[in-house]
C-alpha cells in the first residue's frame, strides 16, 4: 500500500529525552529526507542532560546515531508548521491539540510506554525496556506512514 508521506512530522513527548527523539531519528531512517521531521517536549530537559544514554544506546544497536540530538520544548522548535503531530504522552498530546487550534493539522496520539519507569537496576532489564519502546515506536511509524521500500529507502 502507497501512503503519501505528509510534508511535515513532529513527535512529542513529555522531556524530549526519550521516546520523541527516537520516533523522530526512526522517521529519519526510514524516509530520509523525503519528510521534514522534529521532535520536542513539554518541559526543558530537567537537569540539561540531554538525551538519555539508553537511548543512544539502543539506537546504536541499529546503526542510528543520536548520540547529540538535544532536547527542546515546543517553544524551542524552528517551525510550528506540521501536517501530522504525533504525541506519546498524554500530556503532549494536550498540548498539540492546542497547537491545533487555529491551523490544519492532523492530531495523533500513540501512548507509548516510558521505560525510564523501569527500575530494577539491571542494565540488561533497562535496555530491554527501551528496545521494546523503540521497535514498538518502528512498527508504528512504518504501519502510519508506510515501508520505507514504498519510498525507495
Amino acid at each position: 500500500m502507497v501512503v503519501d508521506l505528509p510534508d511535515a512530522v513532529l513527535f512529542t513527548c513529555n522531556y524530549n529525552r526519550v521516546r520523541s527523539p527516537m520516533a523522530e531519528a526512526l522517521f529519519k531512517r526510514f524516509y530520509g529526507t523525503r519528510a521534514y521531521v522534529d521532535s520536542c517536549g513539554l518541559k526543558p530537559d530537567p537537569a540539561g542532560e540531554g538525551i538519555d544514554p539508553f537511548v543512544v544506546a539502543v539506537m546504536d544497536e541499529m546503526g542510528v546515531d543520536v548520540a547529540t540530538h538535544r532536547p527542546k520544548t515546543f517553544d524551542e522548535l524552528e517551525d510550528d508548521s506540521f501536517d501530522v503531530v504525533v504525541s506519546l504522552t498524554p500530556e503532549a498530546q494536550h498540548r498539540a491539540v492546542e497547537l491545533s487550534r487555529d491551523r490544519a493539522v492532523e492530531i495523533e496520539y500513540w501512548p507509548t510506554h516510558d521505560p525510564t519507569l523501569v527500575n530494577d537496576g539491571s542494565r540488561e532489564a533497562m535496555l530491554a525496556a527501551y528496545r521494546e519502546v523503540r521497535d514498538t515506536l518502528s512498527a508504528a511509524i512504518r504501519a502510519r506512514f508506510g515501508t520505507p521500500s514504498t519510498f525507495g529507502g
